[in-house]
């Protein structure tokens, strides 16, 4: 199967990454060949991809915010679970991981990504059914990051299990009566960071298999962040905790 990647950044990181096969590269007309277009069309010449130049709309129709420019590409190259914690141990790194339990909003999604591949995580976990998967519009929220992470799709009570019996120790973001506050947990470890879906938050199996529950505190009026927030302080609330 092939699919399309619209706008600069995603097409740059993609071309930069190599983990796809590449089939074209498509210019709109009136497009100039300067700055992160220049470099588009070198990367794409040193593979030998065949660059074409066509009308702004033949583009227009692939999807919105394409920048002028597409690139046509094998789907995403999903990795396991073993990839994930092969690439903490080549990094010589305490595994740290992100579980997404049922996120739907492909925005949601792509910022997600956008910040784990930002804070240096070695692999996402996204389930088989009923989430977004990686699509065009999640490699466009995500800046691209998506090209560069190593994401499994798999089932994740079972992968759960799986990490812990690797000494992995699974925290759960869900606000209930026994969780704690993030800045009051230490995040330095071996970790996986579970975050829920936009609406239901972790679903009561999920929030079973945790080894901890943790929050983030709030003081104003709304009592809650949706979800690529929310994921996305506790990331960087680990990354610092890692340093």
């Amino acid at each position: 199967m092939k699919q399309w990647i619209i706008g600069r950044n995603p097409v740059f990181e993609a071309l930069r990454a190599k983990r796809r096969t590449v089939f074209n590269l498509n210019f709109a007309d009136g497009i100039e060949e300067k700055g992160i277009i220049l470099e588009i069309i070198q990367l794409a010449k040193d593979i030998n991809v065949p660059i074409k130049r066509v009308d702004r709309q033949k583009i227009s129709k692939l999807g919105h915010n394409h920048q002028g420019i597409a690139l046509e590409v094998s789907d995403y190259p999903y990795l396991n679970i073993e990839d994930i914690l092969d690439n903490a141990s080549r990094r010589d790194e305490k595994p740290f991981i992100l579980i997404l339990d049922v996120i739907q909003d492909p925005q949601n999604l792509g910022t997600l990504l956008r910040t784990a591949e930002a804070v240096g995580v070695h692999g996402v976990i996204i389930p088989v059914k009923r989430a977004a998967s990686i699509t065009q519009s999640v490699v466009s929220s995500s800046s691209g990051a998506t090209e560069h992470l190593t994401i499994a799709q798999a089932n994740l009570s079972q992968s759960i299990n799986y990490l812990k019996e690797n000494n992995i120790w699974i925290y759960g973001l869900e606000k209930t009566e026994v969780s704690s506050p993030i800045d009051r947990t230490n995040l330095s470890g071996a970790i996986a960071l579970v975050v829920g879906s936009e609406g239901q938050g972790l679903r009561a199996l999920t929030i079973k298999s945790c080894d901890n529950l943790i929050h983030i505190p709030m003081v104003g009026n709304i009592n809650s962040l949706n979800a690529s927030t929310a994921g996305s302080v506790a990331l960087y609330k680990a990354f610092y905790d890692r340093q």
